[in-house]
């Protein structure tokens, strides 16, 4: 099951004005916290919570920040092409910076999770998901999320605004991740996900 999925800002190189990775969305599927009290929680501890699971994101999105750099550098790329306006061609995600890394239980987590991102231009697009996870359905539905968010909500646009598009994102997660659950990807599948999202969220 995929545990979260957040979409944050990559930062520019160290020293450069733009500041540090910023979180623009985040939802966590299902609970964090099993052993959670049966009596409604009070407002107070919901603000902690919410607080706490938006400081966790935050860890998970630095770390992405980091190895979407190392990348870059390793590959001999400049670390300046994350961050470039979107292109008058549809850039290819195939070629887009992605890779993978586990978090120890405890760290930020109660239990051990498998960290999948993508980086397109200046986003980063992530799921946290449990350790047992199929990852290659995994690396799928982050692509193909990915694609669709930035066809339908135009992420890289001039004046682009996350926060206001929000209802738009949890209608793309509900359909192509129900409840955190990965769903079989086959082409006709696809296609007509395509159709009832073009339907839904004209362009």
């Amino acid at each position: 099951m995929v545990h979260a999925f957040l979409l944050h800002t990559l930062s520019p190189r160290p020293g450069d004005a733009a500041g540090p990775c910023r979180l623009l969305y985040s939802r966590v599927f299902g609970s964090e916290r099993p052993d959670v009290a049966p009596e409604p929680p009070g407002l107070q501890e919901l603000e902690r919570e919410r607080l706490g699971q938006k400081e966790r994101m935050l860890v998970v999105a630095r770390q992405v920040d980091t190895m979407c750099k190392l990348q870059q550098q390793v590959s001999g790329r400049p670390a300046a092409d994350i961050v470039l306006q979107l292109p008058d061609e549809p850039m290819s995600l195939q070629d887009a910076p992605a890779g993978l890394f586990r978090l120890p239980a405890g760290d930020p987590f109660g239990d051990r999770k498998t960290v999948l991102w993508l980086g397109v231009l200046s986003l980063g697009f992530v799921l946290v998901c449990d350790p047992h996870e199929n990852l290659m359905l995994a690396e799928s539905t982050l692509r193909l999320l990915a694609r669709y968010l930035l066809d339908h909500l135009r992420l890289l646009g001039p004046g682009s605004d996350i926060v206001l598009k929000a209802d738009k994102t949890e209608v793309i997660l509900n359909k192509v991740l129900p409840h955190g659950q990965l769903l079989f990807l086959n082409d006709q599948f696809v296609q007509a996900l395509e159709r009832e999202l073009s339907a839904t969220l004209p362009k």
